[in-house]
């Protein structure tokens, strides 16, 4: 991999889009240090180093999403979170609306309508959640029990309220617009690249508590320890991730004309992991919602004591138990909704296409529908351990949560979106310094 980069550094064109996503993640990461008009820095470091201390995880994976923005309060708090959520729905709105369904299948067009419409609802939900965030640092509940956290924003104006709503949507859009150009000028897809960054930013700062916080050899025993954790669990996302149930189809020969078409052997990969990270995302996000409304109403009925003990911390049993069960569901309904066999079977139908041993037709869907629901079982479980084996192995180094460093989010994604960025940069060279047969 080494040897690809540095060829690809050799490489005029290939150089040139890669300093220039590195320019561009250079800005990105600018942007998530320059905190919003109407804040005050001194406070929210304050309540920034009590809430590391204390392991204050409710905001967490918005936090891990913005590389840390979203509890500085920085022009870039929101991060790309808005434009991932308006990506899913729209996605999710594919399946139910027809209009969205017939733009679908119109190609490139079709695809671009779509892609304007995500960033109008990018914008939306970016005004919505600044003004949520703006409300929670008002408040004070951003920081629950900081000492500073209601003087966050010293000044509570409506002027200065607005005036931090529309930079922080200005800055979702910004991360929008930068993601985008990484994605036509530059190499791999940009919000992906930005997501990565994101995440990855976090890492050092982790590890380190954990070293700091350690108690074997001044820590570095467990230092060391995460470290080929973290290996191991890398090169088995690499190995699921990859794996794949390739279904052969064969194509018939036709006669138009002159020219005999068809009569080529090709298969459909089915990925073990057809969902992504997706249902990991939904289920996190899912289990927010129990602890965002106790500490929203402030309540100490019976439900919501209930709720914090055994719904706020990531190592309770019952918050493990239902994670695994929530992310087994969303993989299951993430694959229905995102791959339909029936529209596959009568594409294969279509141009003479069949699996050998099927019938075309509603036989070559129902075998679809059969295959992937045996692969989905694997995939999911695989999901919900990758997901909670690091809260489960790793809660003795440093109080580790869900939102650790090595756990099932973040590696998931980082590996993810390596893995198709090497693809792109190995497809690109192999482009540029093809060798033929005769040299």
């Amino acid at each position: 991999m080494l040897t690809a980069f540095a060829r690809a550094f050799k490489t005029p064109d290939l150089r040139k889009k890669l300093l220039f996503t590195l320019g561009i993640i250079v800005l990105y990461r600018l942007g998530a240090h320059i905190p919003v008009p109407g804040v005050s820095y001194e406070n929210v470091q304050i309540c920034v180093n009590q809430a590391s201390e204390g392991n204050n995880s409710l905001f967490g994976l918005v936090n891990m999403f913005s590389g840390g923005a979203l509890l500085q309060i920085t022009i870039f708090a929101l991060g790309i979170m808005p434009y991932i959520t308006a990506s899913i729905i729209l996605q999710l709105l594919t399946v139910v609306i027809p209009r969205l369904e017939a733009l679908k299948k119109e190609g490139q067009s079709g695809t671009a309508k779509i892609t304007q419409y995500t960033r109008y609802l990018t914008v939306a939900l970016a005004i919505l959640q600044g003004t949520g965030l703006v409300a929670t640092a008002r408040s004070g509940a951003l920081f629950s029990g900081c000492p500073v956290a209601s003087q966050i924003v010293p000044n509570q104006s409506m002027f200065t309220t607005v005036v931090m709503v529309i930079t922080m949507t200005a800055g979702t859009a910004a991360v929008m617009w930068l993601g985008e150009l990484i994605t036509d000028r530059g190499i791999g897809n940009g919000m992906s690249i930005l997501m990565f960054i994101s995440i990855a930013a976090s890492f050092p700062a982790a590890l380190w508590t954990i070293k700091e916080s350690g108690k074997l050899a001044d820590g570095w025993i467990e230092f060391i320890t995460v470290i080929l954790i973290g290996f191991v669990m890398v090169g088995l996302v690499v190995f699921v991730e990859q794996a794949q149930r390739r279904v052969p189809v064969q194509y018939a020969k036709r006669m138009i004309g002159r020219r005999s078409y068809g009569g080529t052997s090709t298969y459909i990969p089915l990925k073990v992991n057809q969902a992504g990270v997706i249902p990991v995302i939904f289920a996190s996000s899912l289990l927010y919602i129990p602890a965002l409304i106790v500490q929203f109403s402030n309540s100490t009925a019976g439900w919501a004591t209930w709720i914090q003990a055994h719904f706020v911390k990531g190592d309770h049993p019952y918050y493990i138990a239902t994670y695994f069960l929530l992310i087994v569901f969303f993989a299951f309904f993430y694959v229905a909704i995102s791959f339909n066999p029936e529209e596959v079977a009568d594409n294969m139908k279509k141009y003479g296409g069949f699996i050998p041993g099927i019938r075309a037709g509603r036989p070559t869907a129902e075998y679809l529908s059969y295959v992937l629901n045996r692969i989905t079982w694997p995939g999911s479980l695989y999901l919900g351990l990758i997901a909670l084996v690091p809260t489960m192995a790793l809660a003795g180094f440093g109080g580790a949560n869900q939102n650790f460093p090595f756990g099932g989010t973040s590696i998931l994604i980082i590996v993810g979106v390596g893995l198709e960025t090497v693809k792109q940069i190995e497809s690109q060279l192999q482009q540029r310094n093809y060798e033929g047969f005769l040299r």
